[in-house]
């Protein structure tokens, strides 16, 4: 019986320590050189655009998805580069109405697609 509750535990503590390490892999995405990279390769079209009416006053029902922190702006240059680097994306972008200067911020979930956020 001790031998089967060693091996449960040492099979539950390496599954938390893959966990652990998937999920900080996730947690690099959505940094400025992690989304950045991300939208140079970008070649699917599972994308959505949401408008960001006012960053600064996130009481305001009118303030857009709450979700997408601020990014300086030099990091929205960054992206805005990115989607120009990336001539598919920027295409598609422009397809669905968006200009890249609109672009203020870009999330990637865990199912790989990306959110655009656009002022």
């Amino acid at each position: 019986m001790h031998r089967v509750l060693t091996i449960t535990l040492a099979a539950a503590l390496s599954s938390l320590a893959f966990a652990g390490v998937s999920r900080a892999e996730s947690l690099g995405m959505n940094t400025p050189q992690g989304i950045e990279q991300t939208l140079r390769g970008f070649q699917g079209n599972d994308f959505n655009v949401q408008e960001v009416y006012n960053w600064r006053n996130f009481d305001d029902e009118t303030s857009g998805p709450h979700s997408a922190p601020q990014r300086s702006g030099e990091a929205i240059r960054g992206i805005q580069a990115s989607i120009d680097a990336n001539r598919s994306l920027a295409h598609r972008l422009n397809n669905e109405g968006v200009n890249i200067r609109n672009v203020v911020n870009a999330e990637q979930a865990a199912d790989g697609s990306i959110t655009f956020y656009v002022r």
